[in-house]
């Protein structure tokens, strides 16, 4: 008699524990892989990162730190001025407010307050309603109030009151020489500006 033949199901058991295994083993690996990567991916933009911020700060200009003081504003009394329009009809009122970089200038400006109230009212009243309607007339009035402020105070260089320009090399060379560090006050704020 012969031995039996070993039942097919028997055989076709042992296949499939080895697929297992070796899908498990796949598996295994290939999250052991992704780990890696995004931890590799991870560290790399890190480290990418860190270099972008290296690399703009020296790319940015050295700046010396000064402490940042916060600017004083001084309101001046509201004006009520007759515009040089035909017919002097039109008038405006005008609330400005300079801003100033320290208080120590805001008390040498309220000394030549009269003076400087003289000027703007003076300023204001040679302009006409087309010429404040304009973006450009309110700051061509602006800048021309800022020399009315800064006149007082020896602020304002001789060249700055002429709306002349004159370019000629000779001109230029006096503008280069005339220079002057940052004038204290820094803006002129219009706080209302009606036209009737």
């Amino acid at each position: 008699m012969s031995a039996p033949a070993p039942a097919p199901a028997a055989e076709g058991d042992a296949p499939p524990k080895k697929s297992k295994l070796k899908l498990i083993l796949i598996g295994v690996l290939v999250l052991v892989l992704a780990g890696g990567g995004g931890g590799a991916f991870l560290l790399m933009s890190k480290k990418k990162a860190k270099a972008d911020d290296e690399h703009a700060e020296e790319a940015a200009p050295q700046q010396i730190s000064v402490p940042k003081v916060p600017p004083t504003f001084l309101a001046l009394e509201s004006v009520v001025v007759n515009l040089a329009d035909a017919g002097g009809e039109r008038m405006i009122q005008l609330g400005i407010t300079l801003q100033i970089s320290d208080a120590k200038v805001a008390d040498q400006v309220k000394v030549y307050m009269p003076r400087i109230r003289n000027d703007v009212i003076r300023l204001v009243s040679q302009r006409t309603t087309v010429d404040l309607l304009h973006p450009e007339g309110k700051e061509k009035l602006s800048a021309a109030i800022l020399r009315a402020v800064g006149e007082p105070l020896g602020l304002v260089n001789d060249d700055e009151d002429t709306e002349e320009e004159d370019d000629s090399p000779k001109n230029k060379k006096k503008k280069k020489k005339a220079a002057k560090a940052p004038s204290p006050i820094q803006a002129v704020l219009f706080s209302s500006f009606i036209i009737q």
